[in-house]
């Protein structure tokens, strides 16, 4: 479900990698794992520049549900089939659970997330979720595996809960949703994660009237959300906080995997607050490591 920290011992020297860092706070996964000692590090600057949306997450997404519901509408959520499919779920439930939205049907329809969620709850200890949380947190949605039945889904009237991949509209079964319920004002489209430019999903949060899917302009009438707080990447102080647990400072640091932006940012904090020596290599850049 997330990146993992690399630590390579090679002629006595200790190299770690961080991957993509996670949330310190996760209502599903671990935080990242503290790591005490490197003679050098390779960290990522994703959001090295930037701190996370501080807003409530499951309430957007009981507003977004119960207002589609009331006006008898369904609620399609282009979704990433690892990670965040589960973390919706798990929010979903909580809602039925509480009685905080109506007691709609969710499907998930999409193969890769389905496959994930299984895998999820066979690997208990590496998340959160204890194996009873698994059984009752995602029994609430019912599996669409077959491409027969994720069609059928839309020759359903009733209000529901669709989550399909892909999370940006890229491709895969989410299209065919789109395809019939964007025409529709009773509808939402909710997108719970970045877009990239030039994607459909991009285009629809940007507000466009019409999009393109298989040869056809399919209007926009749909109410179109973004649930922007899930975002499975540690924010700036989030790195800050996992670096704070070395216990002296590496030889050098090396600010990897962000935007030119990002990764100066988090080198000049670094720099700031730590005092350590950091470095933003250039693309293809060799280091002699002594």
């Amino acid at each position: 479900m997330g990146a993992a920290i690399v630590e390579l011992t090679i002629a006595g020297r200790v190299l770690v990698f961080s991957g993509d860092l996670g949330r310190q706070e996760s209502p599903t996964m671990l935080p990242p794992t503290p790591i005490s000692h490197a003679d050098y590090l390779l960290v990522e600057s994703t959001y090295g520049n930037r701190l996370h949306d501080g807003g409530d997450a499951e309430q957007t997404l009981a507003d977004v549900i119960a207002r589609t519901a009331a006006r008898g509408g369904t609620v399609v959520v282009p979704s990433f089939a690892v990670g965040r499919a589960q973390t919706l779920l798990f929010y979903l439930a909580r809602l039925k659970e509480q009685k905080r939205i109506p007691d709609l049907p969710i499907y998930l329809d999409s193969p890769m997330a389905i496959n994930a969620t299984e895998l999820f709850c066979r690997h208990i200890g590496e998340h959160t979720l204890s194996a009873q949380d698994c059984q009752r947190i995602f029994s609430t949605a019912h599996y669409v595996r077959e491409a027969e039945e994720s069609k059928s889904l839309n020759k359903d009237s009733m209000p529901k809960v669709i989550l399909s991949a892909s999370g940006m509209a890229t491709g895969g079964r989410v299209l065919h949703h789109l395809k019939h319920y964007l025409p529709d004002p009773r509808n939402s489209v909710l997108f719970t994660g970045f877009q990239a430019g030039g994607t459909r999903g991009d285009s629809l949060v940007s507000g466009a009237r019409s999009i393109k899917i298989h040869g056809s302009y399919i209007p926009v009438e749909a109410e179109v959300n973004v649930l922007s707080m899930l975002s499975a990447h540690a924010d700036a102080d989030e790195l800050m906080v996992w670096l704070g647990h070395f216990k002296a400072p590496p030889k050098c640091t090396f600010i990897t995997h962000g935007e030119p932006a990002a990764a100066d940012a988090l080198r000049h904090r670094i720099e700031e607050t730590l005092g350590w020596k950091t470095h933003v290599p250039d693309y293809r850049e060799t280091v002699a490591l002594r």
